[in-house]
């Protein structure tokens, strides 16, 4: 029902120089059967290329295969996410578009939903092969995701791929049209049909009942490449992300700001006041795929790229483009107008703009601006997602932002209690955090409190809609947190916001909360401060008499140089406040400390870096402890199986500890 790409399946060498000739010559994609994330696939533009592919990451044998496809780089890609069951009722959850054309993996490629520049009769065609697909491949029940390139030049369609399971876009699909697909699935599994199985949102339609998005959705990924120096940045059919945010507006451009800023990554947010660069430079620059690239075409229409001139170097569709021009368009107005009179500053919120971007672009402090926005009456209203377009009342709350006329943010009587998520995966924060907040929300649900979750990782059970009380899918900054809290606020009594439990983003917002008059439960910043800022830390051990390695805080090089010389090569460099040993390196000599210190944009005199005395041949132990001001618990001693120096996030450890005796456990719990 369906064309699919021309390929060619291989079980030696010689099948797949073959397997080019019958292709049509290079390029070629190469792909192992049975992998997620597209492991072990990529381009071959020659030869040698094929050859090495070949040697290193394919075992070919007459038992295991490889498929040689013609390479449709450059095509428009879609996604349909579709459930089916016995009865073979079939619906279309999601329509998933990727920003990036085809050649960048979808998990690594920013997608928006529902599909954008598709016409009805386009979307109507992809989703009757789906419909055909997932009979004729003969998925009983369940759901599964097809994958759809579409030439930009003639319409042609052909189908990638076929999941017959869930995949990181079902978890997409789910968050962003409120269809829980692998709860129904699960229910299909076992014997009920779609029209049987009721939906949570509405409580009055039936599964059966495709999803409606009157509100566009786009997914940022989120990549680690400052971890790796020496790794290709590149993006390509092997998947690179280590997580992803998502965001929900009114329109394209509110979703993507809202998601950009979402990644919580210095950088990520459109930047309008770094020099304009060369336009030529830029547009070769933005040829290549890869985690900033959104970022290098934004400079290259700031130096005077056309849409043509975009579209020709990197195959992103024209429409797509379009709405890049029209956020520049926004930040020239907000940039050059007189002053900020309220029609402009409603015009760049409802663009999706920060108020730290419009600072930025005003020569103002973020504060500034905040002040002038309420002074105005400009604040968001909160919207719910409700899978029917408002057809039906959602018995849900489950909310998005956006600078609209009227909210849907019900009233309560209980006390509520907001909770901060940790926001998109990362190295060194990841489902742990996420698995502490959920928690948290059932374990205040049960003491008798509304809770109320804020977080934008779609991967997540805390961006489930019924996993706390209430809901808001939006960017962890200040800024949006601080209109959640004002937004609660109005609607009953809040008891509090707890911060401590999703790991660094909801710790970093900890300080500016309090100082404006939002009140923390638990842990009070103060303290977080005496924890996190290590100069600080270093006093509060001496006070108490515990051993510490020798150490000293800087915020120049002279300083930092003073210190390592008094305390003796190696040393340890760590700034404050970071996550996963971010910015943490043992430094062995002094042009090393100096480049170091050259390197670290987080320095400053609020935020020093410690320079500590590296432990050798050290055994590493990590306790955990509960304290509620009288009693102290200790949860667990985990030793550590390598030496001190590899972080505690990749090494192996042992619970209990097995090399320490009594009188270090004694030790360890009165120094705890």
């Amino acid at each position: 029902h369906g064309e699919s790409a021309r390929s060619y399946i291989c079980h030696s060498m010689d099948d797949v120089l073959n397997g080019v000739e019958e292709l049509g010559g290079y390029p070629v994609v190469v792909r192992p059967s049975f992998t997620m994330g597209g492991a072990g696939s990529g381009f071959a533009h020659d030869e040698g290329e094929l050859r090495r592919m070949a040697s290193t990451g394919l075992t070919l044998s007459p038992t295991t295969e490889v498929l040689l496809e013609e390479s449709i780089l450059g095509w428009k890609e879609y996604e349909l996410e579709l459930m089916r069951d016995k009865n073979d009722n079939v619906v279309v959850v999601c329509s998933i578009e990727n920003f990036d054309p085809m050649g960048v993996h979808t998990g690594d490629s920013i997608t928006v939903a529902p599909s954008m520049t598709l016409t009805d009769r386009e979307y109507q065609v992809l989703r009757d092969i789906g419909i055909a697909v997932i009979r004729e491949v003969g998925v009983d029940t369940g759901g599964c995701n097809i994958q759809f390139a579409v030439n930009p030049v003639d319409g042609r369609v052909v189908v990638i791929e076929m999941n017959p399971r869930v995949s990181r876009s079902s978890a997409l699909a789910s968050k962003a049209t409120g269809f829980p697909i692998a709860k129904i699935a699960a229910k299909l599994a076992v014997g009920y049909t779609l029209d049987e199985i009721p939906n949570d949102i509405t409580e009055q339609t039936p599964a059966s009942f495709e999803p409606t998005l009157d509100y566009v959705v786009v997914k940022a990924p989120r990549f680690a490449f400052e971890k790796f120096p020496a790794a290709d940045n590149t993006l390509t059919t092997t998947m690179k992300s280590v997580g992803e945010a998502m965001a929900i507006g009114r329109s394209f451009p509110e979703a993507l700001n809202k998601a950009l800023r979402s990644l919580e990554k210095k950088g990520s947010s459109f930047d309008f006041t770094s020099p304009v660069g060369d336009k030529v430079e830029l547009l070769r620059e933005s040829v290549r795929p890869t985690d900033g690239r959104i970022q290098t075409v934004m400079q290259a229409i700031r130096a005077g790229a056309s849409q043509e001139e975009v579209f020709e170097a990197t195959k992103i569709d024209p429409w797509f483009v379009d709405q890049l021009f029209l956020i520049k368009e926004t930040a020239d107005e907000l940039a050059q107008s007189p002053c900020l009179d309220t029609e402009l500053l409603t015009e760049a919120k409802r663009t999706g703009f920060s108020d730290a971007q419009i600072a930025a672009l005003r020569g103002l402090r973020e504060d500034v601006v905040r002040e002038l926005r309420h002074a105005l009456q400009i604040r968001p209203v909160y919207k719910t997602v409700d899978t029917c377009a408002a057809e039906f009342a959602a018995k849900t709350p489950y909310f998005y932002s956006s600078y609209d006329e009227e909210s849907e943010v019900a009233s309560r009587e209980k006390p509520a209690v907001i909770i901060l998520g940790s926001g998109p995966n990362r190295i060194g924060q990841g489902i742990e955090f996420d698995y502490s907040c959920v928690h948290a929300s059932f374990a205040l649900s049960d003491a008798g409190y509304e809770t109320v979750m804020v977080n934008c990782n779609p991967e997540t059970v805390s961006t489930d809609y019924d996993t706390s009380d209430r809901l808001y899918f939006e960017p962890l900054t200040l800024e949006d947190v601080l209109e959640i809290v004002h937004a609660e606020q109005a609607a009953g009594p809040v008891a509090g916001v707890i911060v401590q439990l999703g790991g660094q983003t909801p710790l970093g917002l900890a300080q500016a909360l309090k100082d404006n008059g939002v009140p923390i439960v638990g842990t009070s910043p103060e303290a977080i401060d005496l924890a996190e800022e290590r100069g600080a830390f270093g006093q509060v051990l001496a006070r108490a008499g515990l051993p510490a390695p020798k150490h000293g805080t800087a915020t120049t090089f002279t300083e930092a140089k003073e210190i390592a010389d008094e305390i003796g090569y190696p040393v340890l460099v760590r700034p404050s406040y970071v996550l996963g040993g971010r910015g943490m390196e043992i430094v062995y000599d002094e042009p090393r400390l100096s480049t170091y210190i050259a390197e670290s944009t987080e320095i400053s005199p609020a935020r020093p870096v410690l320079i500590d005395r590296f432990l050798d041949d050290a055994i590493e132990i990590d306790v955990d402890a509960l304290y509620d001001g009288q009693e102290l618990y200790l949860g667990g001693v985990m030793e550590h199986i390598e030496e001190a120096g590899i972080h505690s996030g990749d090494s192996a450890c042992a619970l209990p500890p097995i090399t320490l005796g009594g009188h270090d456990i004694k030790r360890l719990r009165a120094s705890t």
